[in-house]
């Protein structure tokens, strides 16, 4: 009765401190089209499928209006097309730039292996995006057992497929003996859905959109307080644990343990808590 597998996300938990690779891409395609998106706005849906993430930006408000501005109606199925068309083109030319892992990754993988627990991984980019970004992890030293992406499967987050396919994979079962780690809400909606136990990355995180020489020169007040309001949008979505880093991981897992003896699952009552 103990976890057996931690699926990892990719970018902003894993590689990319703060998740930067998309969010200069999904405002650099809009900006191409007299369209005005913020940092913000584009990390909004951050971790699903990139057509599907480009989809929900076409439905903010903010965008909505300033295409109707712009070409007289709302965004349609064929902008959405077009729009990733430019998007896959241009994260292509960078995603090598964007793969370094998150200090603290490869120990903490390394650690959970001499555990015997497995380490796969679920993102929202594309096998083909993902070949890049595994490729040069791997040269500086990340490499987890497993990783599966949406185009695999019937659909990305929020939906669970790739967790399930995870599982089937590393050969595990049942779900309660799986952790999952992300740092959207995406992730955390992935997690609960496929009933393992869910746990949010606060530095490093797209929710932060950091780089880490940012959150090292911010203002600590101000920097608890960035990190206390993420950790609130985690645990209003139902996340078990809310963790500071990557590498803290270790604690959650011993603590999952002892509620895996206990009896408890990531759908009991108890498992809702705070941990």
């Amino acid at each position: 009765m103990t976890v057996q597998g931690v699926i990892l996300d990719w970018a902003g938990t894993a590689v990319d401190y703060g998740c930067f690779a998309p969010v200069a891409v999904f405002v650099e395609v809009f900006a191409k089209r007299g369209i005005t998106l913020t940092a913000k706005e584009a990390r909004g849906p951050m971790g699903m499928l990139k057509r599907d993430h480009l989809r929900e930006l076409c439905r903010l408000d903010s965008v909505a209006e300033q295409w109707k501005v712009a070409f007289g109606r709302a965004p349609e199925e064929a902008d959405v097309d077009s729009l990733y068309a430019d998007f896959e083109l241009m994260l292509f030319s960078i995603l090598k730039q964007y793969a370094t892992p998150i200090p603290g990754a490869i120990e903490l993988v390394a650690r959970l292996r001499s555990q015997g627990i497995k380490v796969g991984s679920t993102t929202g980019y594309t096998t083909e995006m993902m070949e890049i970004v595994a490729a040069e992890a791997k040269k500086q030293g990340y490499a987890p057992d497993g990783l599966v992406t949406p185009d695999e499967m019937p659909g990305g987050r929020p939906y669970p497929w790739m967790i399930y396919e995870n599982a089937i994979r590393l050969g595990i079962y049942p779900m309660k003996h799986i952790v999952k780690v992300g740092d959207t809400i995406s992730d955390i909606r992935e997690g609960l859905n496929a009933e393992t136990w869910t746990v949010g990355i606060l530095k490093g995180s797209s929710e932060l959109g950091m780089s880490e020489v940012e959150v090292n020169a911010c203002d600590p007040a101000d920097l608890q307080r960035k990190l206390e309001e993420i950790e609130q949008r985690y645990r209003s979505e139902g996340a078990h644990y809310v963790i500071d880093s990557i590498g803290a991981l270790d604690p959650v897992i011993a603590d999952i343990n002892r509620r895996l003896a206990a009896g408890e699952s990531p759908c009991s009552k108890a498992a809702a808590l705070k941990g």
